[in-house]
């Protein structure tokens, strides 16, 4: 499974707004990162169309998150950034070519799609287990909250 880079600059934004007293500009989100201003201000705004942050105006304005950190799971996060479609899609390869199953015996999904589909659900349920406020226990804080 590939994974966008927007996707880890999204979850490290969240990271850091959850530790933010203030909403947080995008500018200096990205200047905290080292990444793209342009780039990331797409995918905080893919962020606010799912609701997981909102955009604050303002003299202090900037963006915060919408709720507690411990409520926003990385699956989320990753839906926001990458959609929510499955990685793997099955193209029913088996009934095509030389050595294609005919359609009576095609009634179930392959042992490829089974294994697919069961790695796609382990992994959707790992990051919808795993909240910012869980990553965000794993950073020296008190050196982000020093830096906001």
């Amino acid at each position: 499974m590939k994974l966008s880079a927007g996707v880890e600059w999204a979850i490290h934004c969240c990271v850091v707004l959850s530790q933010a007293q203030q909403p947080v500009p995008a500018a200096r989100l990205a200047d905290l990162h080292g990444v793209s201003r342009t780039y990331l201000a797409k995918h905080l705004q893919a962020l606010a169309r799912a609701g997981i942050v909102r955009p604050v105006e303002g003299r202090d304005g900037g963006y915060e998150l919408t709720r507690p950190p411990a409520e926003v799971s990385v699956l989320a996060v990753v839906e926001a950034i990458d959609g929510p479609e499955p990685a793997f899609r099955c193209t029913e390869i088996r009934q095509q070519g030389e050595l294609a199953a005919p359609p009576e015996q095609c009634t179930r999904p392959c042992g490829v799609a089974r294994v697919m589909a069961a790695a796609e659900q382990a992994w959707r349920r790992s990051l919808a287990g795993s909240s910012v406020a869980d990553l965000a226990a794993s950073f020296d804080t008190t050196k982000m909250r020093s830096l906001l």
